[in-house]
């Protein structure tokens, strides 16, 4: 039975929800599930953009058989060969064998990567600005590589406005009955699933992002179908602003947000002795993790949100704690940077953790490492209340 929703008069969504799968790249967790978006133009020509992760083509194929009403698939244009997207392109080609691929020569690459059908005899190259008519409908393609593969490209319609956006504006969760940002309380329901995908999946690489949403300027947009989340149909600059933000490495808001590692409470009650201290000033915009139970890909998300960072950890081996320089690891491949970060740490004869810590943020770019740092050995003592409170000062000078 097929699931279809009407985008416009003559673009349909044909794709589907997992509400079963619990890792996303089988690294980041998932409870909301997630939405594999595919696309359908009927034209003189009829064109399907993408298609799905496997976990459900069954759902795709027949919602595909249904929108060709039994007519012949003319092409299938792959924006993007991540297989969430590109499973089903073989079982597509070998249903439908008079479908023309229509994809850049990086993507060629891959679909023979991925697969052993006959690709040269029905593939058609496209490059930087080329177009296709498929009727009434002319659409042109844009490169964007690296967002996040080599070979994403963007393909815009250019008559009825539509960009097909490949993994960019997209978000974890499903979309259980309807599909449009509007219909849906997006902030509430979407944003920090969107920030926390756009981090993790995107985050890497901001430079190549800018660079699309250059593109994006040029062109007069009035949808946007990502392969994940809501197609945006309205307040598009909301979403072309967050990625701005985003991709530019400046925070959304101004906030702390205290990760620590705690091994015996020691630490934990720092960071909560700092937390407290922190709202007394007045600072609202406070958040506090254990690094030992948030899983890296939530921590990532809050990095991105916020200006102010506070890394706690105890010393363990004489290093900092597993679980912390292991997010710290993460912050580095995902390129974070342009943050305040202060940095506290604990150890109970030899307290090394603070000052490697800052060694790892040397690393990153335009890290500004706040003094003074605060170094406790086991627990706090009373006689260092002059010491938290410079802290808690030099974080809330910096906020104002």
């Amino acid at each position: 039975m097929y699931c279809v929703k009407k985008i416009s008069e003559d673009l349909t969504w044909i794709g589907g929800n997992n509400r079963g799968q619990a890792l996303f790249e089988n690294v980041y967790p998932i409870p909301e599930g997630v939405s594999y978006n595919s696309y359908f133009l009927d034209d003189e020509k009829t064109v399907a953009f993408d298609t799905v992760d496997y976990a459900i083509s069954r759902r795709y194929l027949e919602n595909l058989a249904f929108v060709l009403d039994g007519r012949k698939l003319d092409y299938l244009i792959v924006n993007h060969m991540e297989p969430d997207h590109a499973s089903v392109i073989e079982i597509v080609a070998q249903k439908y064998p008079e479908m023309t691929l229509v994809c850049n020569d990086k993507t060629l690459k891959m679909i023979k990567q991925f697969f052993t059908f006959d690709v040269e005899s029905r593939v058609h190259l496209v490059k930087e600005g080329d177009t296709l008519s498929t009727g009434k409908h002319k659409l042109q393609f844009i490169m964007a590589p690296m967002v996040h593969w080599p070979e994403v490209m963007m393909t815009y319609d250019s008559t009825d406005k539509v960009l097909f956006s490949a993994d960019a504006f997209g978000t974890f969760g499903t979309l259980d009955g309807k599909i449009f940002n509007d219909e849906f309380d997006y902030d509430r329901i979407f944003l920090d699933r969107a920030r926390r995908y756009y981090a993790n999946i995107v985050g890497k690489y901001g430079n190549q992002v800018q660079a699309v949403l250059k593109k994006a300027a040029a062109l007069d947009i009035q949808k946007l179908c990502p392969l994940h989340g809501p197609v945006w149909r309205s307040n598009l600059g909301y979403i072309l602003y967050k990625y701005n933000l985003w991709s530019t490495y400046q925070p959304e808001e101004d906030g702390v947000a205290i990760i620590y590692g705690s091994m015996y409470g020691g630490t934990e009650n720092l960071a909560e002795i700092l937390a407290a201290r922190l709202a007394d000033q007045g600072i609202d915009q406070i958040v506090c993790y254990d690094v030992s139970k948030t899983e890296n890909s939530y921590l990532i998300g809050e990095v991105w949100k916020y200006s102010h960072l506070v890394l706690a950890s105890p010393t363990h081996n004489t290093n900092i704690y597993a679980p912390m320089e292991n997010f710290m690891t993460h912050m580095e491949h995902l390129n974070a940077q342009n943050r305040v970060v202060a940095v506290m740490d604990n150890g109970c004869w030899v307290p090394q953790a603070g000052q490697k810590i800052k060694n790892r943020l040397a690393e990153m770019k335009n890290m500004t490492v706040l003094e003074p740092s605060l170094s406790v050995k086991s627990v706090i003592q009373e006689e260092q209340e002059d010491a938290v409170n410079a802290l808690v000062k030099a974080i809330a000078a910096s906020l104002q």
